[in-house]
């Protein structure tokens, strides 16, 4: 049989109950193949599942795989801060009292420890700049608009493969509802503004069919690219 391991699923992006993004965090991953990695997060069957291991570099304070029910992901945004609070509240000690620094496929990723706040500095862009117009047609035909309604569309990439369009309010984006058949293999996000004076600034919301998660909740690594 298996041998234990220590496991947590915590709520990211919110102090309310219920209302983040939860991520599965096993504490311990070592001597876990990829095929029992991947056989996890297909079980738990949240947007992630990450798996924490000694690092490979000095200048790490842990090693972090992530994975999705449909493979794994070289950085996420979520993922990264609940497995940093995961790790800090099972007895982690990082070398340096006001960061952790998480060893991940991209790199180093720095977490900022601000009280209980944890925030963290997301990683180079390994790819930006504008999307291609046959790109762009396949996004808008599964999102169910007209092309004239897309205001920008660029590239947001710093792991995961974000494509992110611009509508024009915020309205448009909470009616979306895609058919993602026809992007299968997409990563790709829409953001609307909303009028002067709201309480929020713009909606955004994440479809991820490539790696089998429909719609992520609240997805860090997407909104944290400038």
């Amino acid at each position: 049989m298996p041998r234990p391991r220590s496991f947590m699923q915590v709520d990211v992006f919110s102090t309310d109950p219920y209302l983040g993004n939860p991520v599965a965090v096993v504490l311990d991953g070592t001597d876990l193949t990829d095929e029992e990695m991947q056989r996890l997060a297909r079980w738990t069957n949240l947007s992630e599942t990450t798996f924490v291991l000694p690092p490979t570099t000095v200048a790490a304070d842990y090693r972090l795989r992530i994975f999705t029910p449909g493979g794994e992901l070289p950085f996420a945004g979520h993922p990264t801060l609940g497995c940093a609070r995961a790790w800090l509240d099972n007895g982690g000690v990082p070398r340096h009292a006001d960061r952790i620094v998480q060893e991940c496929a991209v790199g180093l990723v720095r977490v900022r420890r601000a009280g209980d706040i944890l925030s963290f500095a997301a990683p180079p862009l390994v790819r930006d700049g504008a999307l291609d117009e046959e790109y762009v047609d396949r996004i808008v035909a599964a999102f169910g608009v007209k092309r004239d309604r897309v205001l920008a569309r660029q590239w947001v990439d710093n792991g995961p493969g974000w494509a992110v369009v611009r509508l024009p309010t915020a309205e448009e984006v909470l009616t979306l509802e895609p058919d993602l058949s026809l992007i299968p293999t997409a990563m790709v996000g829409a953001i609307g503004a909303y009028p002067e004076g709201s309480e929020h600034d713009f909606e955004m919301r994440t479809f991820a069919p490539g790696v089998g998660v429909a719609e992520d909740p609240v997805c860090g690594s997407m909104n944290a690219p400038p």
